[in-house]
């Protein structure tokens, strides 16, 4: 008898010592869960759920299999609230018993440490090209850790071919052979994803806007389009906005569009900015931050910043703000207060909207006056787009 339980025993450490050694371990809290809620596991990499556990009692112990650590996964409350979490061999604790289940607390991962102490310190700093410098001070003097390898494959198209491929270089051999790392390998000897530069033609791209419904940018073809990047913490960009809105109120009956994508993470804030900045243009986000898909295909560092497309989809102008964008306006669209047009008996003059009008010496007219200088045939009129004002001078 003695001899079977021994051998009972054996068999038990040898199984437990033969058996997959990727196994994962993660317990968990969280509240306000209905019993027999069933979580979600998500493999990002492979793009597929690979598990799930029910809820009892706001608790859960979940254990599977991955294919090598750290490794990332995201657990799924539903269809709208998830938290991202790098599965260490450890046993791991999620603790969302008091906070929202996106924001749970994470225990013995080391990688999803250092993954939350990046994302607070993002979220500290104002603009989008202090976070650009964090990602990549923290990829520099982190070249073991895996989240380098991930944050600069998402990075990369960000960063440019020259920053990526050095940082790249940085990474531990490991890193290198990793899926991530490929990924930045790819994209370095690729031409592909290149940012569009003045002279190129617009990159095209789909994207919700705030009522949720899809939008294309390829929509808006034949205008004069401005494709503005900002974000609702963004002060610079909120600063910008008055401005903006005067010049796309002077020239939105010529042909001229704007597009804004919003670098947010959450709706209520992107929809209250635009309420409370009276912002009248279509608006798209896919609420994923700085890893929006339109910033990075058109390399935005920081914001606010823009490209301007002209009627035939090719980009004639990048961060044109205030005067600057008025004036390049100006010079693309006719003039938008007045249409003047030369005919076999003269010139005729069409006002759309009000204008000033003067004399060279600075006099204010009348409409009457001015239209009786401009039938003598003597004068000419000449706008100034800035003032939107318009001088009758003699010819």
């Amino acid at each position: 008898m003695k001899n079977l339980i021994l051998a009972i025993a054996i068999l038990i450490t040898c199984s437990a010592c033969s058996q997959d050694k990727k196994e994962f371990f993660l317990s968990g809290k969280t509240k306000g869960i209905a019993d027999g809620t069933m979580l979600l596991l998500r493999d990002p990499l492979l793009n597929i759920f690979i598990d799930s556990v029910a809820v009892e009692n706001n608790s859960f112990i979940l254990t599977t299999k991955l294919p090598d650590y750290p490794y990332q996964i995201v657990l799924y409350k539903d269809a709208a609230t998830a938290k991202i979490i790098w599965a260490e061999k450890n046993k791991m604790t999620f603790d969302a018993s008091d906070s929202d289940f996106k924001d749970a607390v994470i225990t013995g991962s080391v990688t999803d440490n250092l993954a939350t102490q990046l994302r607070s310190q993002a979220h500290k700093l104002k603009s989008y090209k202090e976070i650009v410098n964090l990602e990549q001070e923290f990829i520099k003097n982190n070249p073991n850790s895996i989240l380098s390898a991930h944050n600069l494959s998402v990075m990369a198209s960000v960063f440019g071919n020259a920053k990526s491929k050095e940082l790249f270089n940085k990474l531990s051999g490991k890193n290198k052979e990793s899926v991530y790392g490929k990924r930045v390998l790819e994209f370095i000897n690729s031409d592909v994803h290149k940012t569009p530069l003045i002279g190129d033609r617009y990159i095209d791209f789909a994207m919700n806007d705030q009522y949720g419904t899809q939008q294309r940018l390829s929509r808006f073809g034949g205008k004069v389009l401005l494709l503005e990047f900002w974000a609702s913490w963004c002060v610079p960009c909120r600063k910008e906005n008055p401005v903006l809105v005067k010049t796309y109120n002077d020239f939105k009956d010529s042909g001229f569009e704007i597009v804004a994508v919003s670098l947010d993470e959450e709706k209520n804030h992107w929809i209250n900015a635009i309420k409370k900045d009276n912002l009248t243009w279509t608006h798209l986000s896919d609420l994923k931050g700085r890893n929006n898909i339109a910033a990075l295909a058109y390399g935005v560092t920081g914001i606010p910043d823009n490209i301007l497309i002209d009627k035939n989809g090719i980009i004639i102008g990048r961060n044109l703000h205030g005067e600057k964008l008025h004036q390049k306006l100006a010079e693309v669209i006719a003039k938008p207060n007045v249409e003047i047009t030369q005919e076999a008996i003269g010139m005729k003059v069409k006002i759309k909207s009000s204008v000033t009008w003067q004399d060279e010496n600075g006099k204010e007219l009348t409409q009457a006056e001015a239209k009786a200088m401009l039938d003598s045939k003597n004068y000419t009129p000449e706008l100034d787009t800035d003032k939107n004002i318009m001088v009758v001078k003699k010819i």
